[in-house]
């Protein structure tokens, strides 16, 4: 075996266990490379692993003050993730949320049966609007965490574009088809003979804005027409 291409976190995670001498490439958006002991630094790895991470509190700054433009009044913010795979994402929303004035409330899944009471305890705890923290789990159930969240009248932004075109208000995050070309660029350098410990660990470089208007108008929204404009995609 030449390379390892590990395309989400558990993939990662089971090839970094696997070996620490066949090349891996990875594509992990939910874990810090570095607290996970995966490589030395991001600009020289220094082991057998490169690939493509994520600055979680660039990225949730983001996310939170889209929700500050759409929700009137914003003070108390959920913040819904695994904490086996989101405690990164975790610590940046918290400090992303108390940095822009917001009361973040840290709500825990760990299957799917769990959204709709951490929706509810949401509701109960006067939370205007919230954050999905990503997660397999969510990218295949998007569609049902996006109908429980409308029953409740809870506008939340999620990572992926999955989320609104099933029904959810709002996605900000990377674009999932750039992040793998560029996995498959470093992939072709190992097979021709770079060394994984020499390939600095990528960013995203493009993030897409998709809202669906249809959803803010159920929950009550007016999205800004500026907010409209910088959108990569609105869903009407």
């Amino acid at each position: 075996m030449n390379v390892i291409f590990a395309g989400i976190p558990e993939a990662v995670a089971a090839a970094r266990d696997a070996t620490t001498s066949i090349p891996i490439v990875g594509v992990d958006l939910e874990s810090d490379p570095l607290a996970k002991g995966y490589v030395k630094s991001f600009a020289r790895p220094g082991g057998n692993m490169t690939g493509m991470f994520l600055d979680f509190p660039e990225l949730t700054g983001k996310q939170v003050g889209l929700l500050k433009d759409i929700v009137p009044g914003l003070f108390r913010l959920a913040v819904i993730g695994m904490p086996n795979l989101n405690a990164a994402q975790f610590a940046a929303a918290e400090i992303a949320a108390r940095t822009l004035g917001l009361e973040p409330q840290m709500l825990e899944v760990r299957v799917l049966d769990d959204f709709e009471q951490a929706l509810e305890s949401a509701k109960k705890k006067h939370v205007e609007a919230g954050i999905l923290l990503s997660s397999p789990l969510v990218w295949i159930s998007s569609k049902q965490i996006a109908e429980q969240a409308l029953a409740k009248q809870l506008p939340f932004v999620f990572m992926f574009d999955i989320f609104p075109k099933s029904g959810g208000l709002i996605s900000y995050g990377p674009n999932v088809a750039d992040i793998y070309r560029r996995s498959g660029i470093y992939v072709g350098k190992i097979l021709n003979g770079a060394k994984p410990s020499d390939l600095p660990l990528q960013r995203p470089e493009r993030f897409d804005l998709v809202i669906n208007l249809n959803t803010a108008t159920a929950l009550g929204l007016n999205i800004p027409t500026q907010l409209q404009q910088l959108a990569d995609e609105v869903i009407e």
